[in-house]
């Protein structure tokens, strides 16, 4: 609950300001004493706002910095050259990235052939989930290919049983099925308040969208 006086823009009173905060530090320092667990996780980026995968190359970029390997599967981008495929040719001992969809599924208008490219994906896919070399594999817009149909949810809760006990993927994408969200460690919906595309007409532009 905010205290009333930061509230109305005024200071606390100082004793009354370290008191607190030192309260909130013994517990979280309880909290973190008690949460001694490490295992894989299954994150999930999912909603209709922008950053899905934004945020999980983010983590890749978290991981590399940690001397970490990453296997990155893209099931629907792949027809164009985003900037992240080129920052990751820098990185060619830790970095596998797979660009296997044509682009947006309307686009290729073809469901056959866009089943065919998201079950070859996932075979790309399944590979990095049973490395155990790899400390991360992102299965970027899968999400997409589940809601269309072109892989089952049983498939890939399947595989990503198969991981090694440590390590960690990301799946990104809108549209995240329930049973993939109950199965999942950490999900975040990314909630559209304002984009430039649909409320500007602002196009896609390099370095922001791609």
């Amino acid at each position: 609950m905010a205290n009333p006086l930061e509230a109305a823009g005024r200071p606390p009173d100082a004793d009354a300001y370290r008191l607190r905060m030192q309260r909130r530090q013994q517990v979280q320092a309880e909290r973190l004493a008690a949460r001694q667990q490490e295992k894989g996780l299954v994150i999930v980026h999912t909603g209709n706002g922008k950053g899905k995968t934004t945020a999980a190359l983010g983590m890749v970029v978290r991981a590399l910095g940690h001397g970490y390997r990453v296997g990155i599967v893209q099931f629907i981008k792949g027809a164009w050259d985003p900037g992240e495929a080129r920052l990751f040719q820098a990185f060619p001992d830790q970095v596998s990235f797979e660009a296997l969809g044509e682009g947006f599924t309307w686009e290729t208008q073809d469901w056959h052939r866009d089943q065919a490219r998201a079950e070859a994906a996932w075979t790309r896919a399944l590979t990095f989930l049973q490395d155990a070399t790899l400390h991360l594999t992102v299965l970027d817009e899968i999400n997409i290919a589940l809601r269309q149909g072109y892989l089952t949810l049983d498939t890939v809760l399947t595989g990503l049983a198969t991981r090694p006990p440590h390590s960690h993927v990301v799946l990104t994408g809108r549209g995240a099925p329930a049973g993939l969200i109950e199965q999942a460690d950490l999900v975040t919906e990314m909630t559209l308040v304002k984009h430039p595309f649909r409320d500007q007409g602002v196009k896609a532009q390099a370095g922001i969208e791609y």
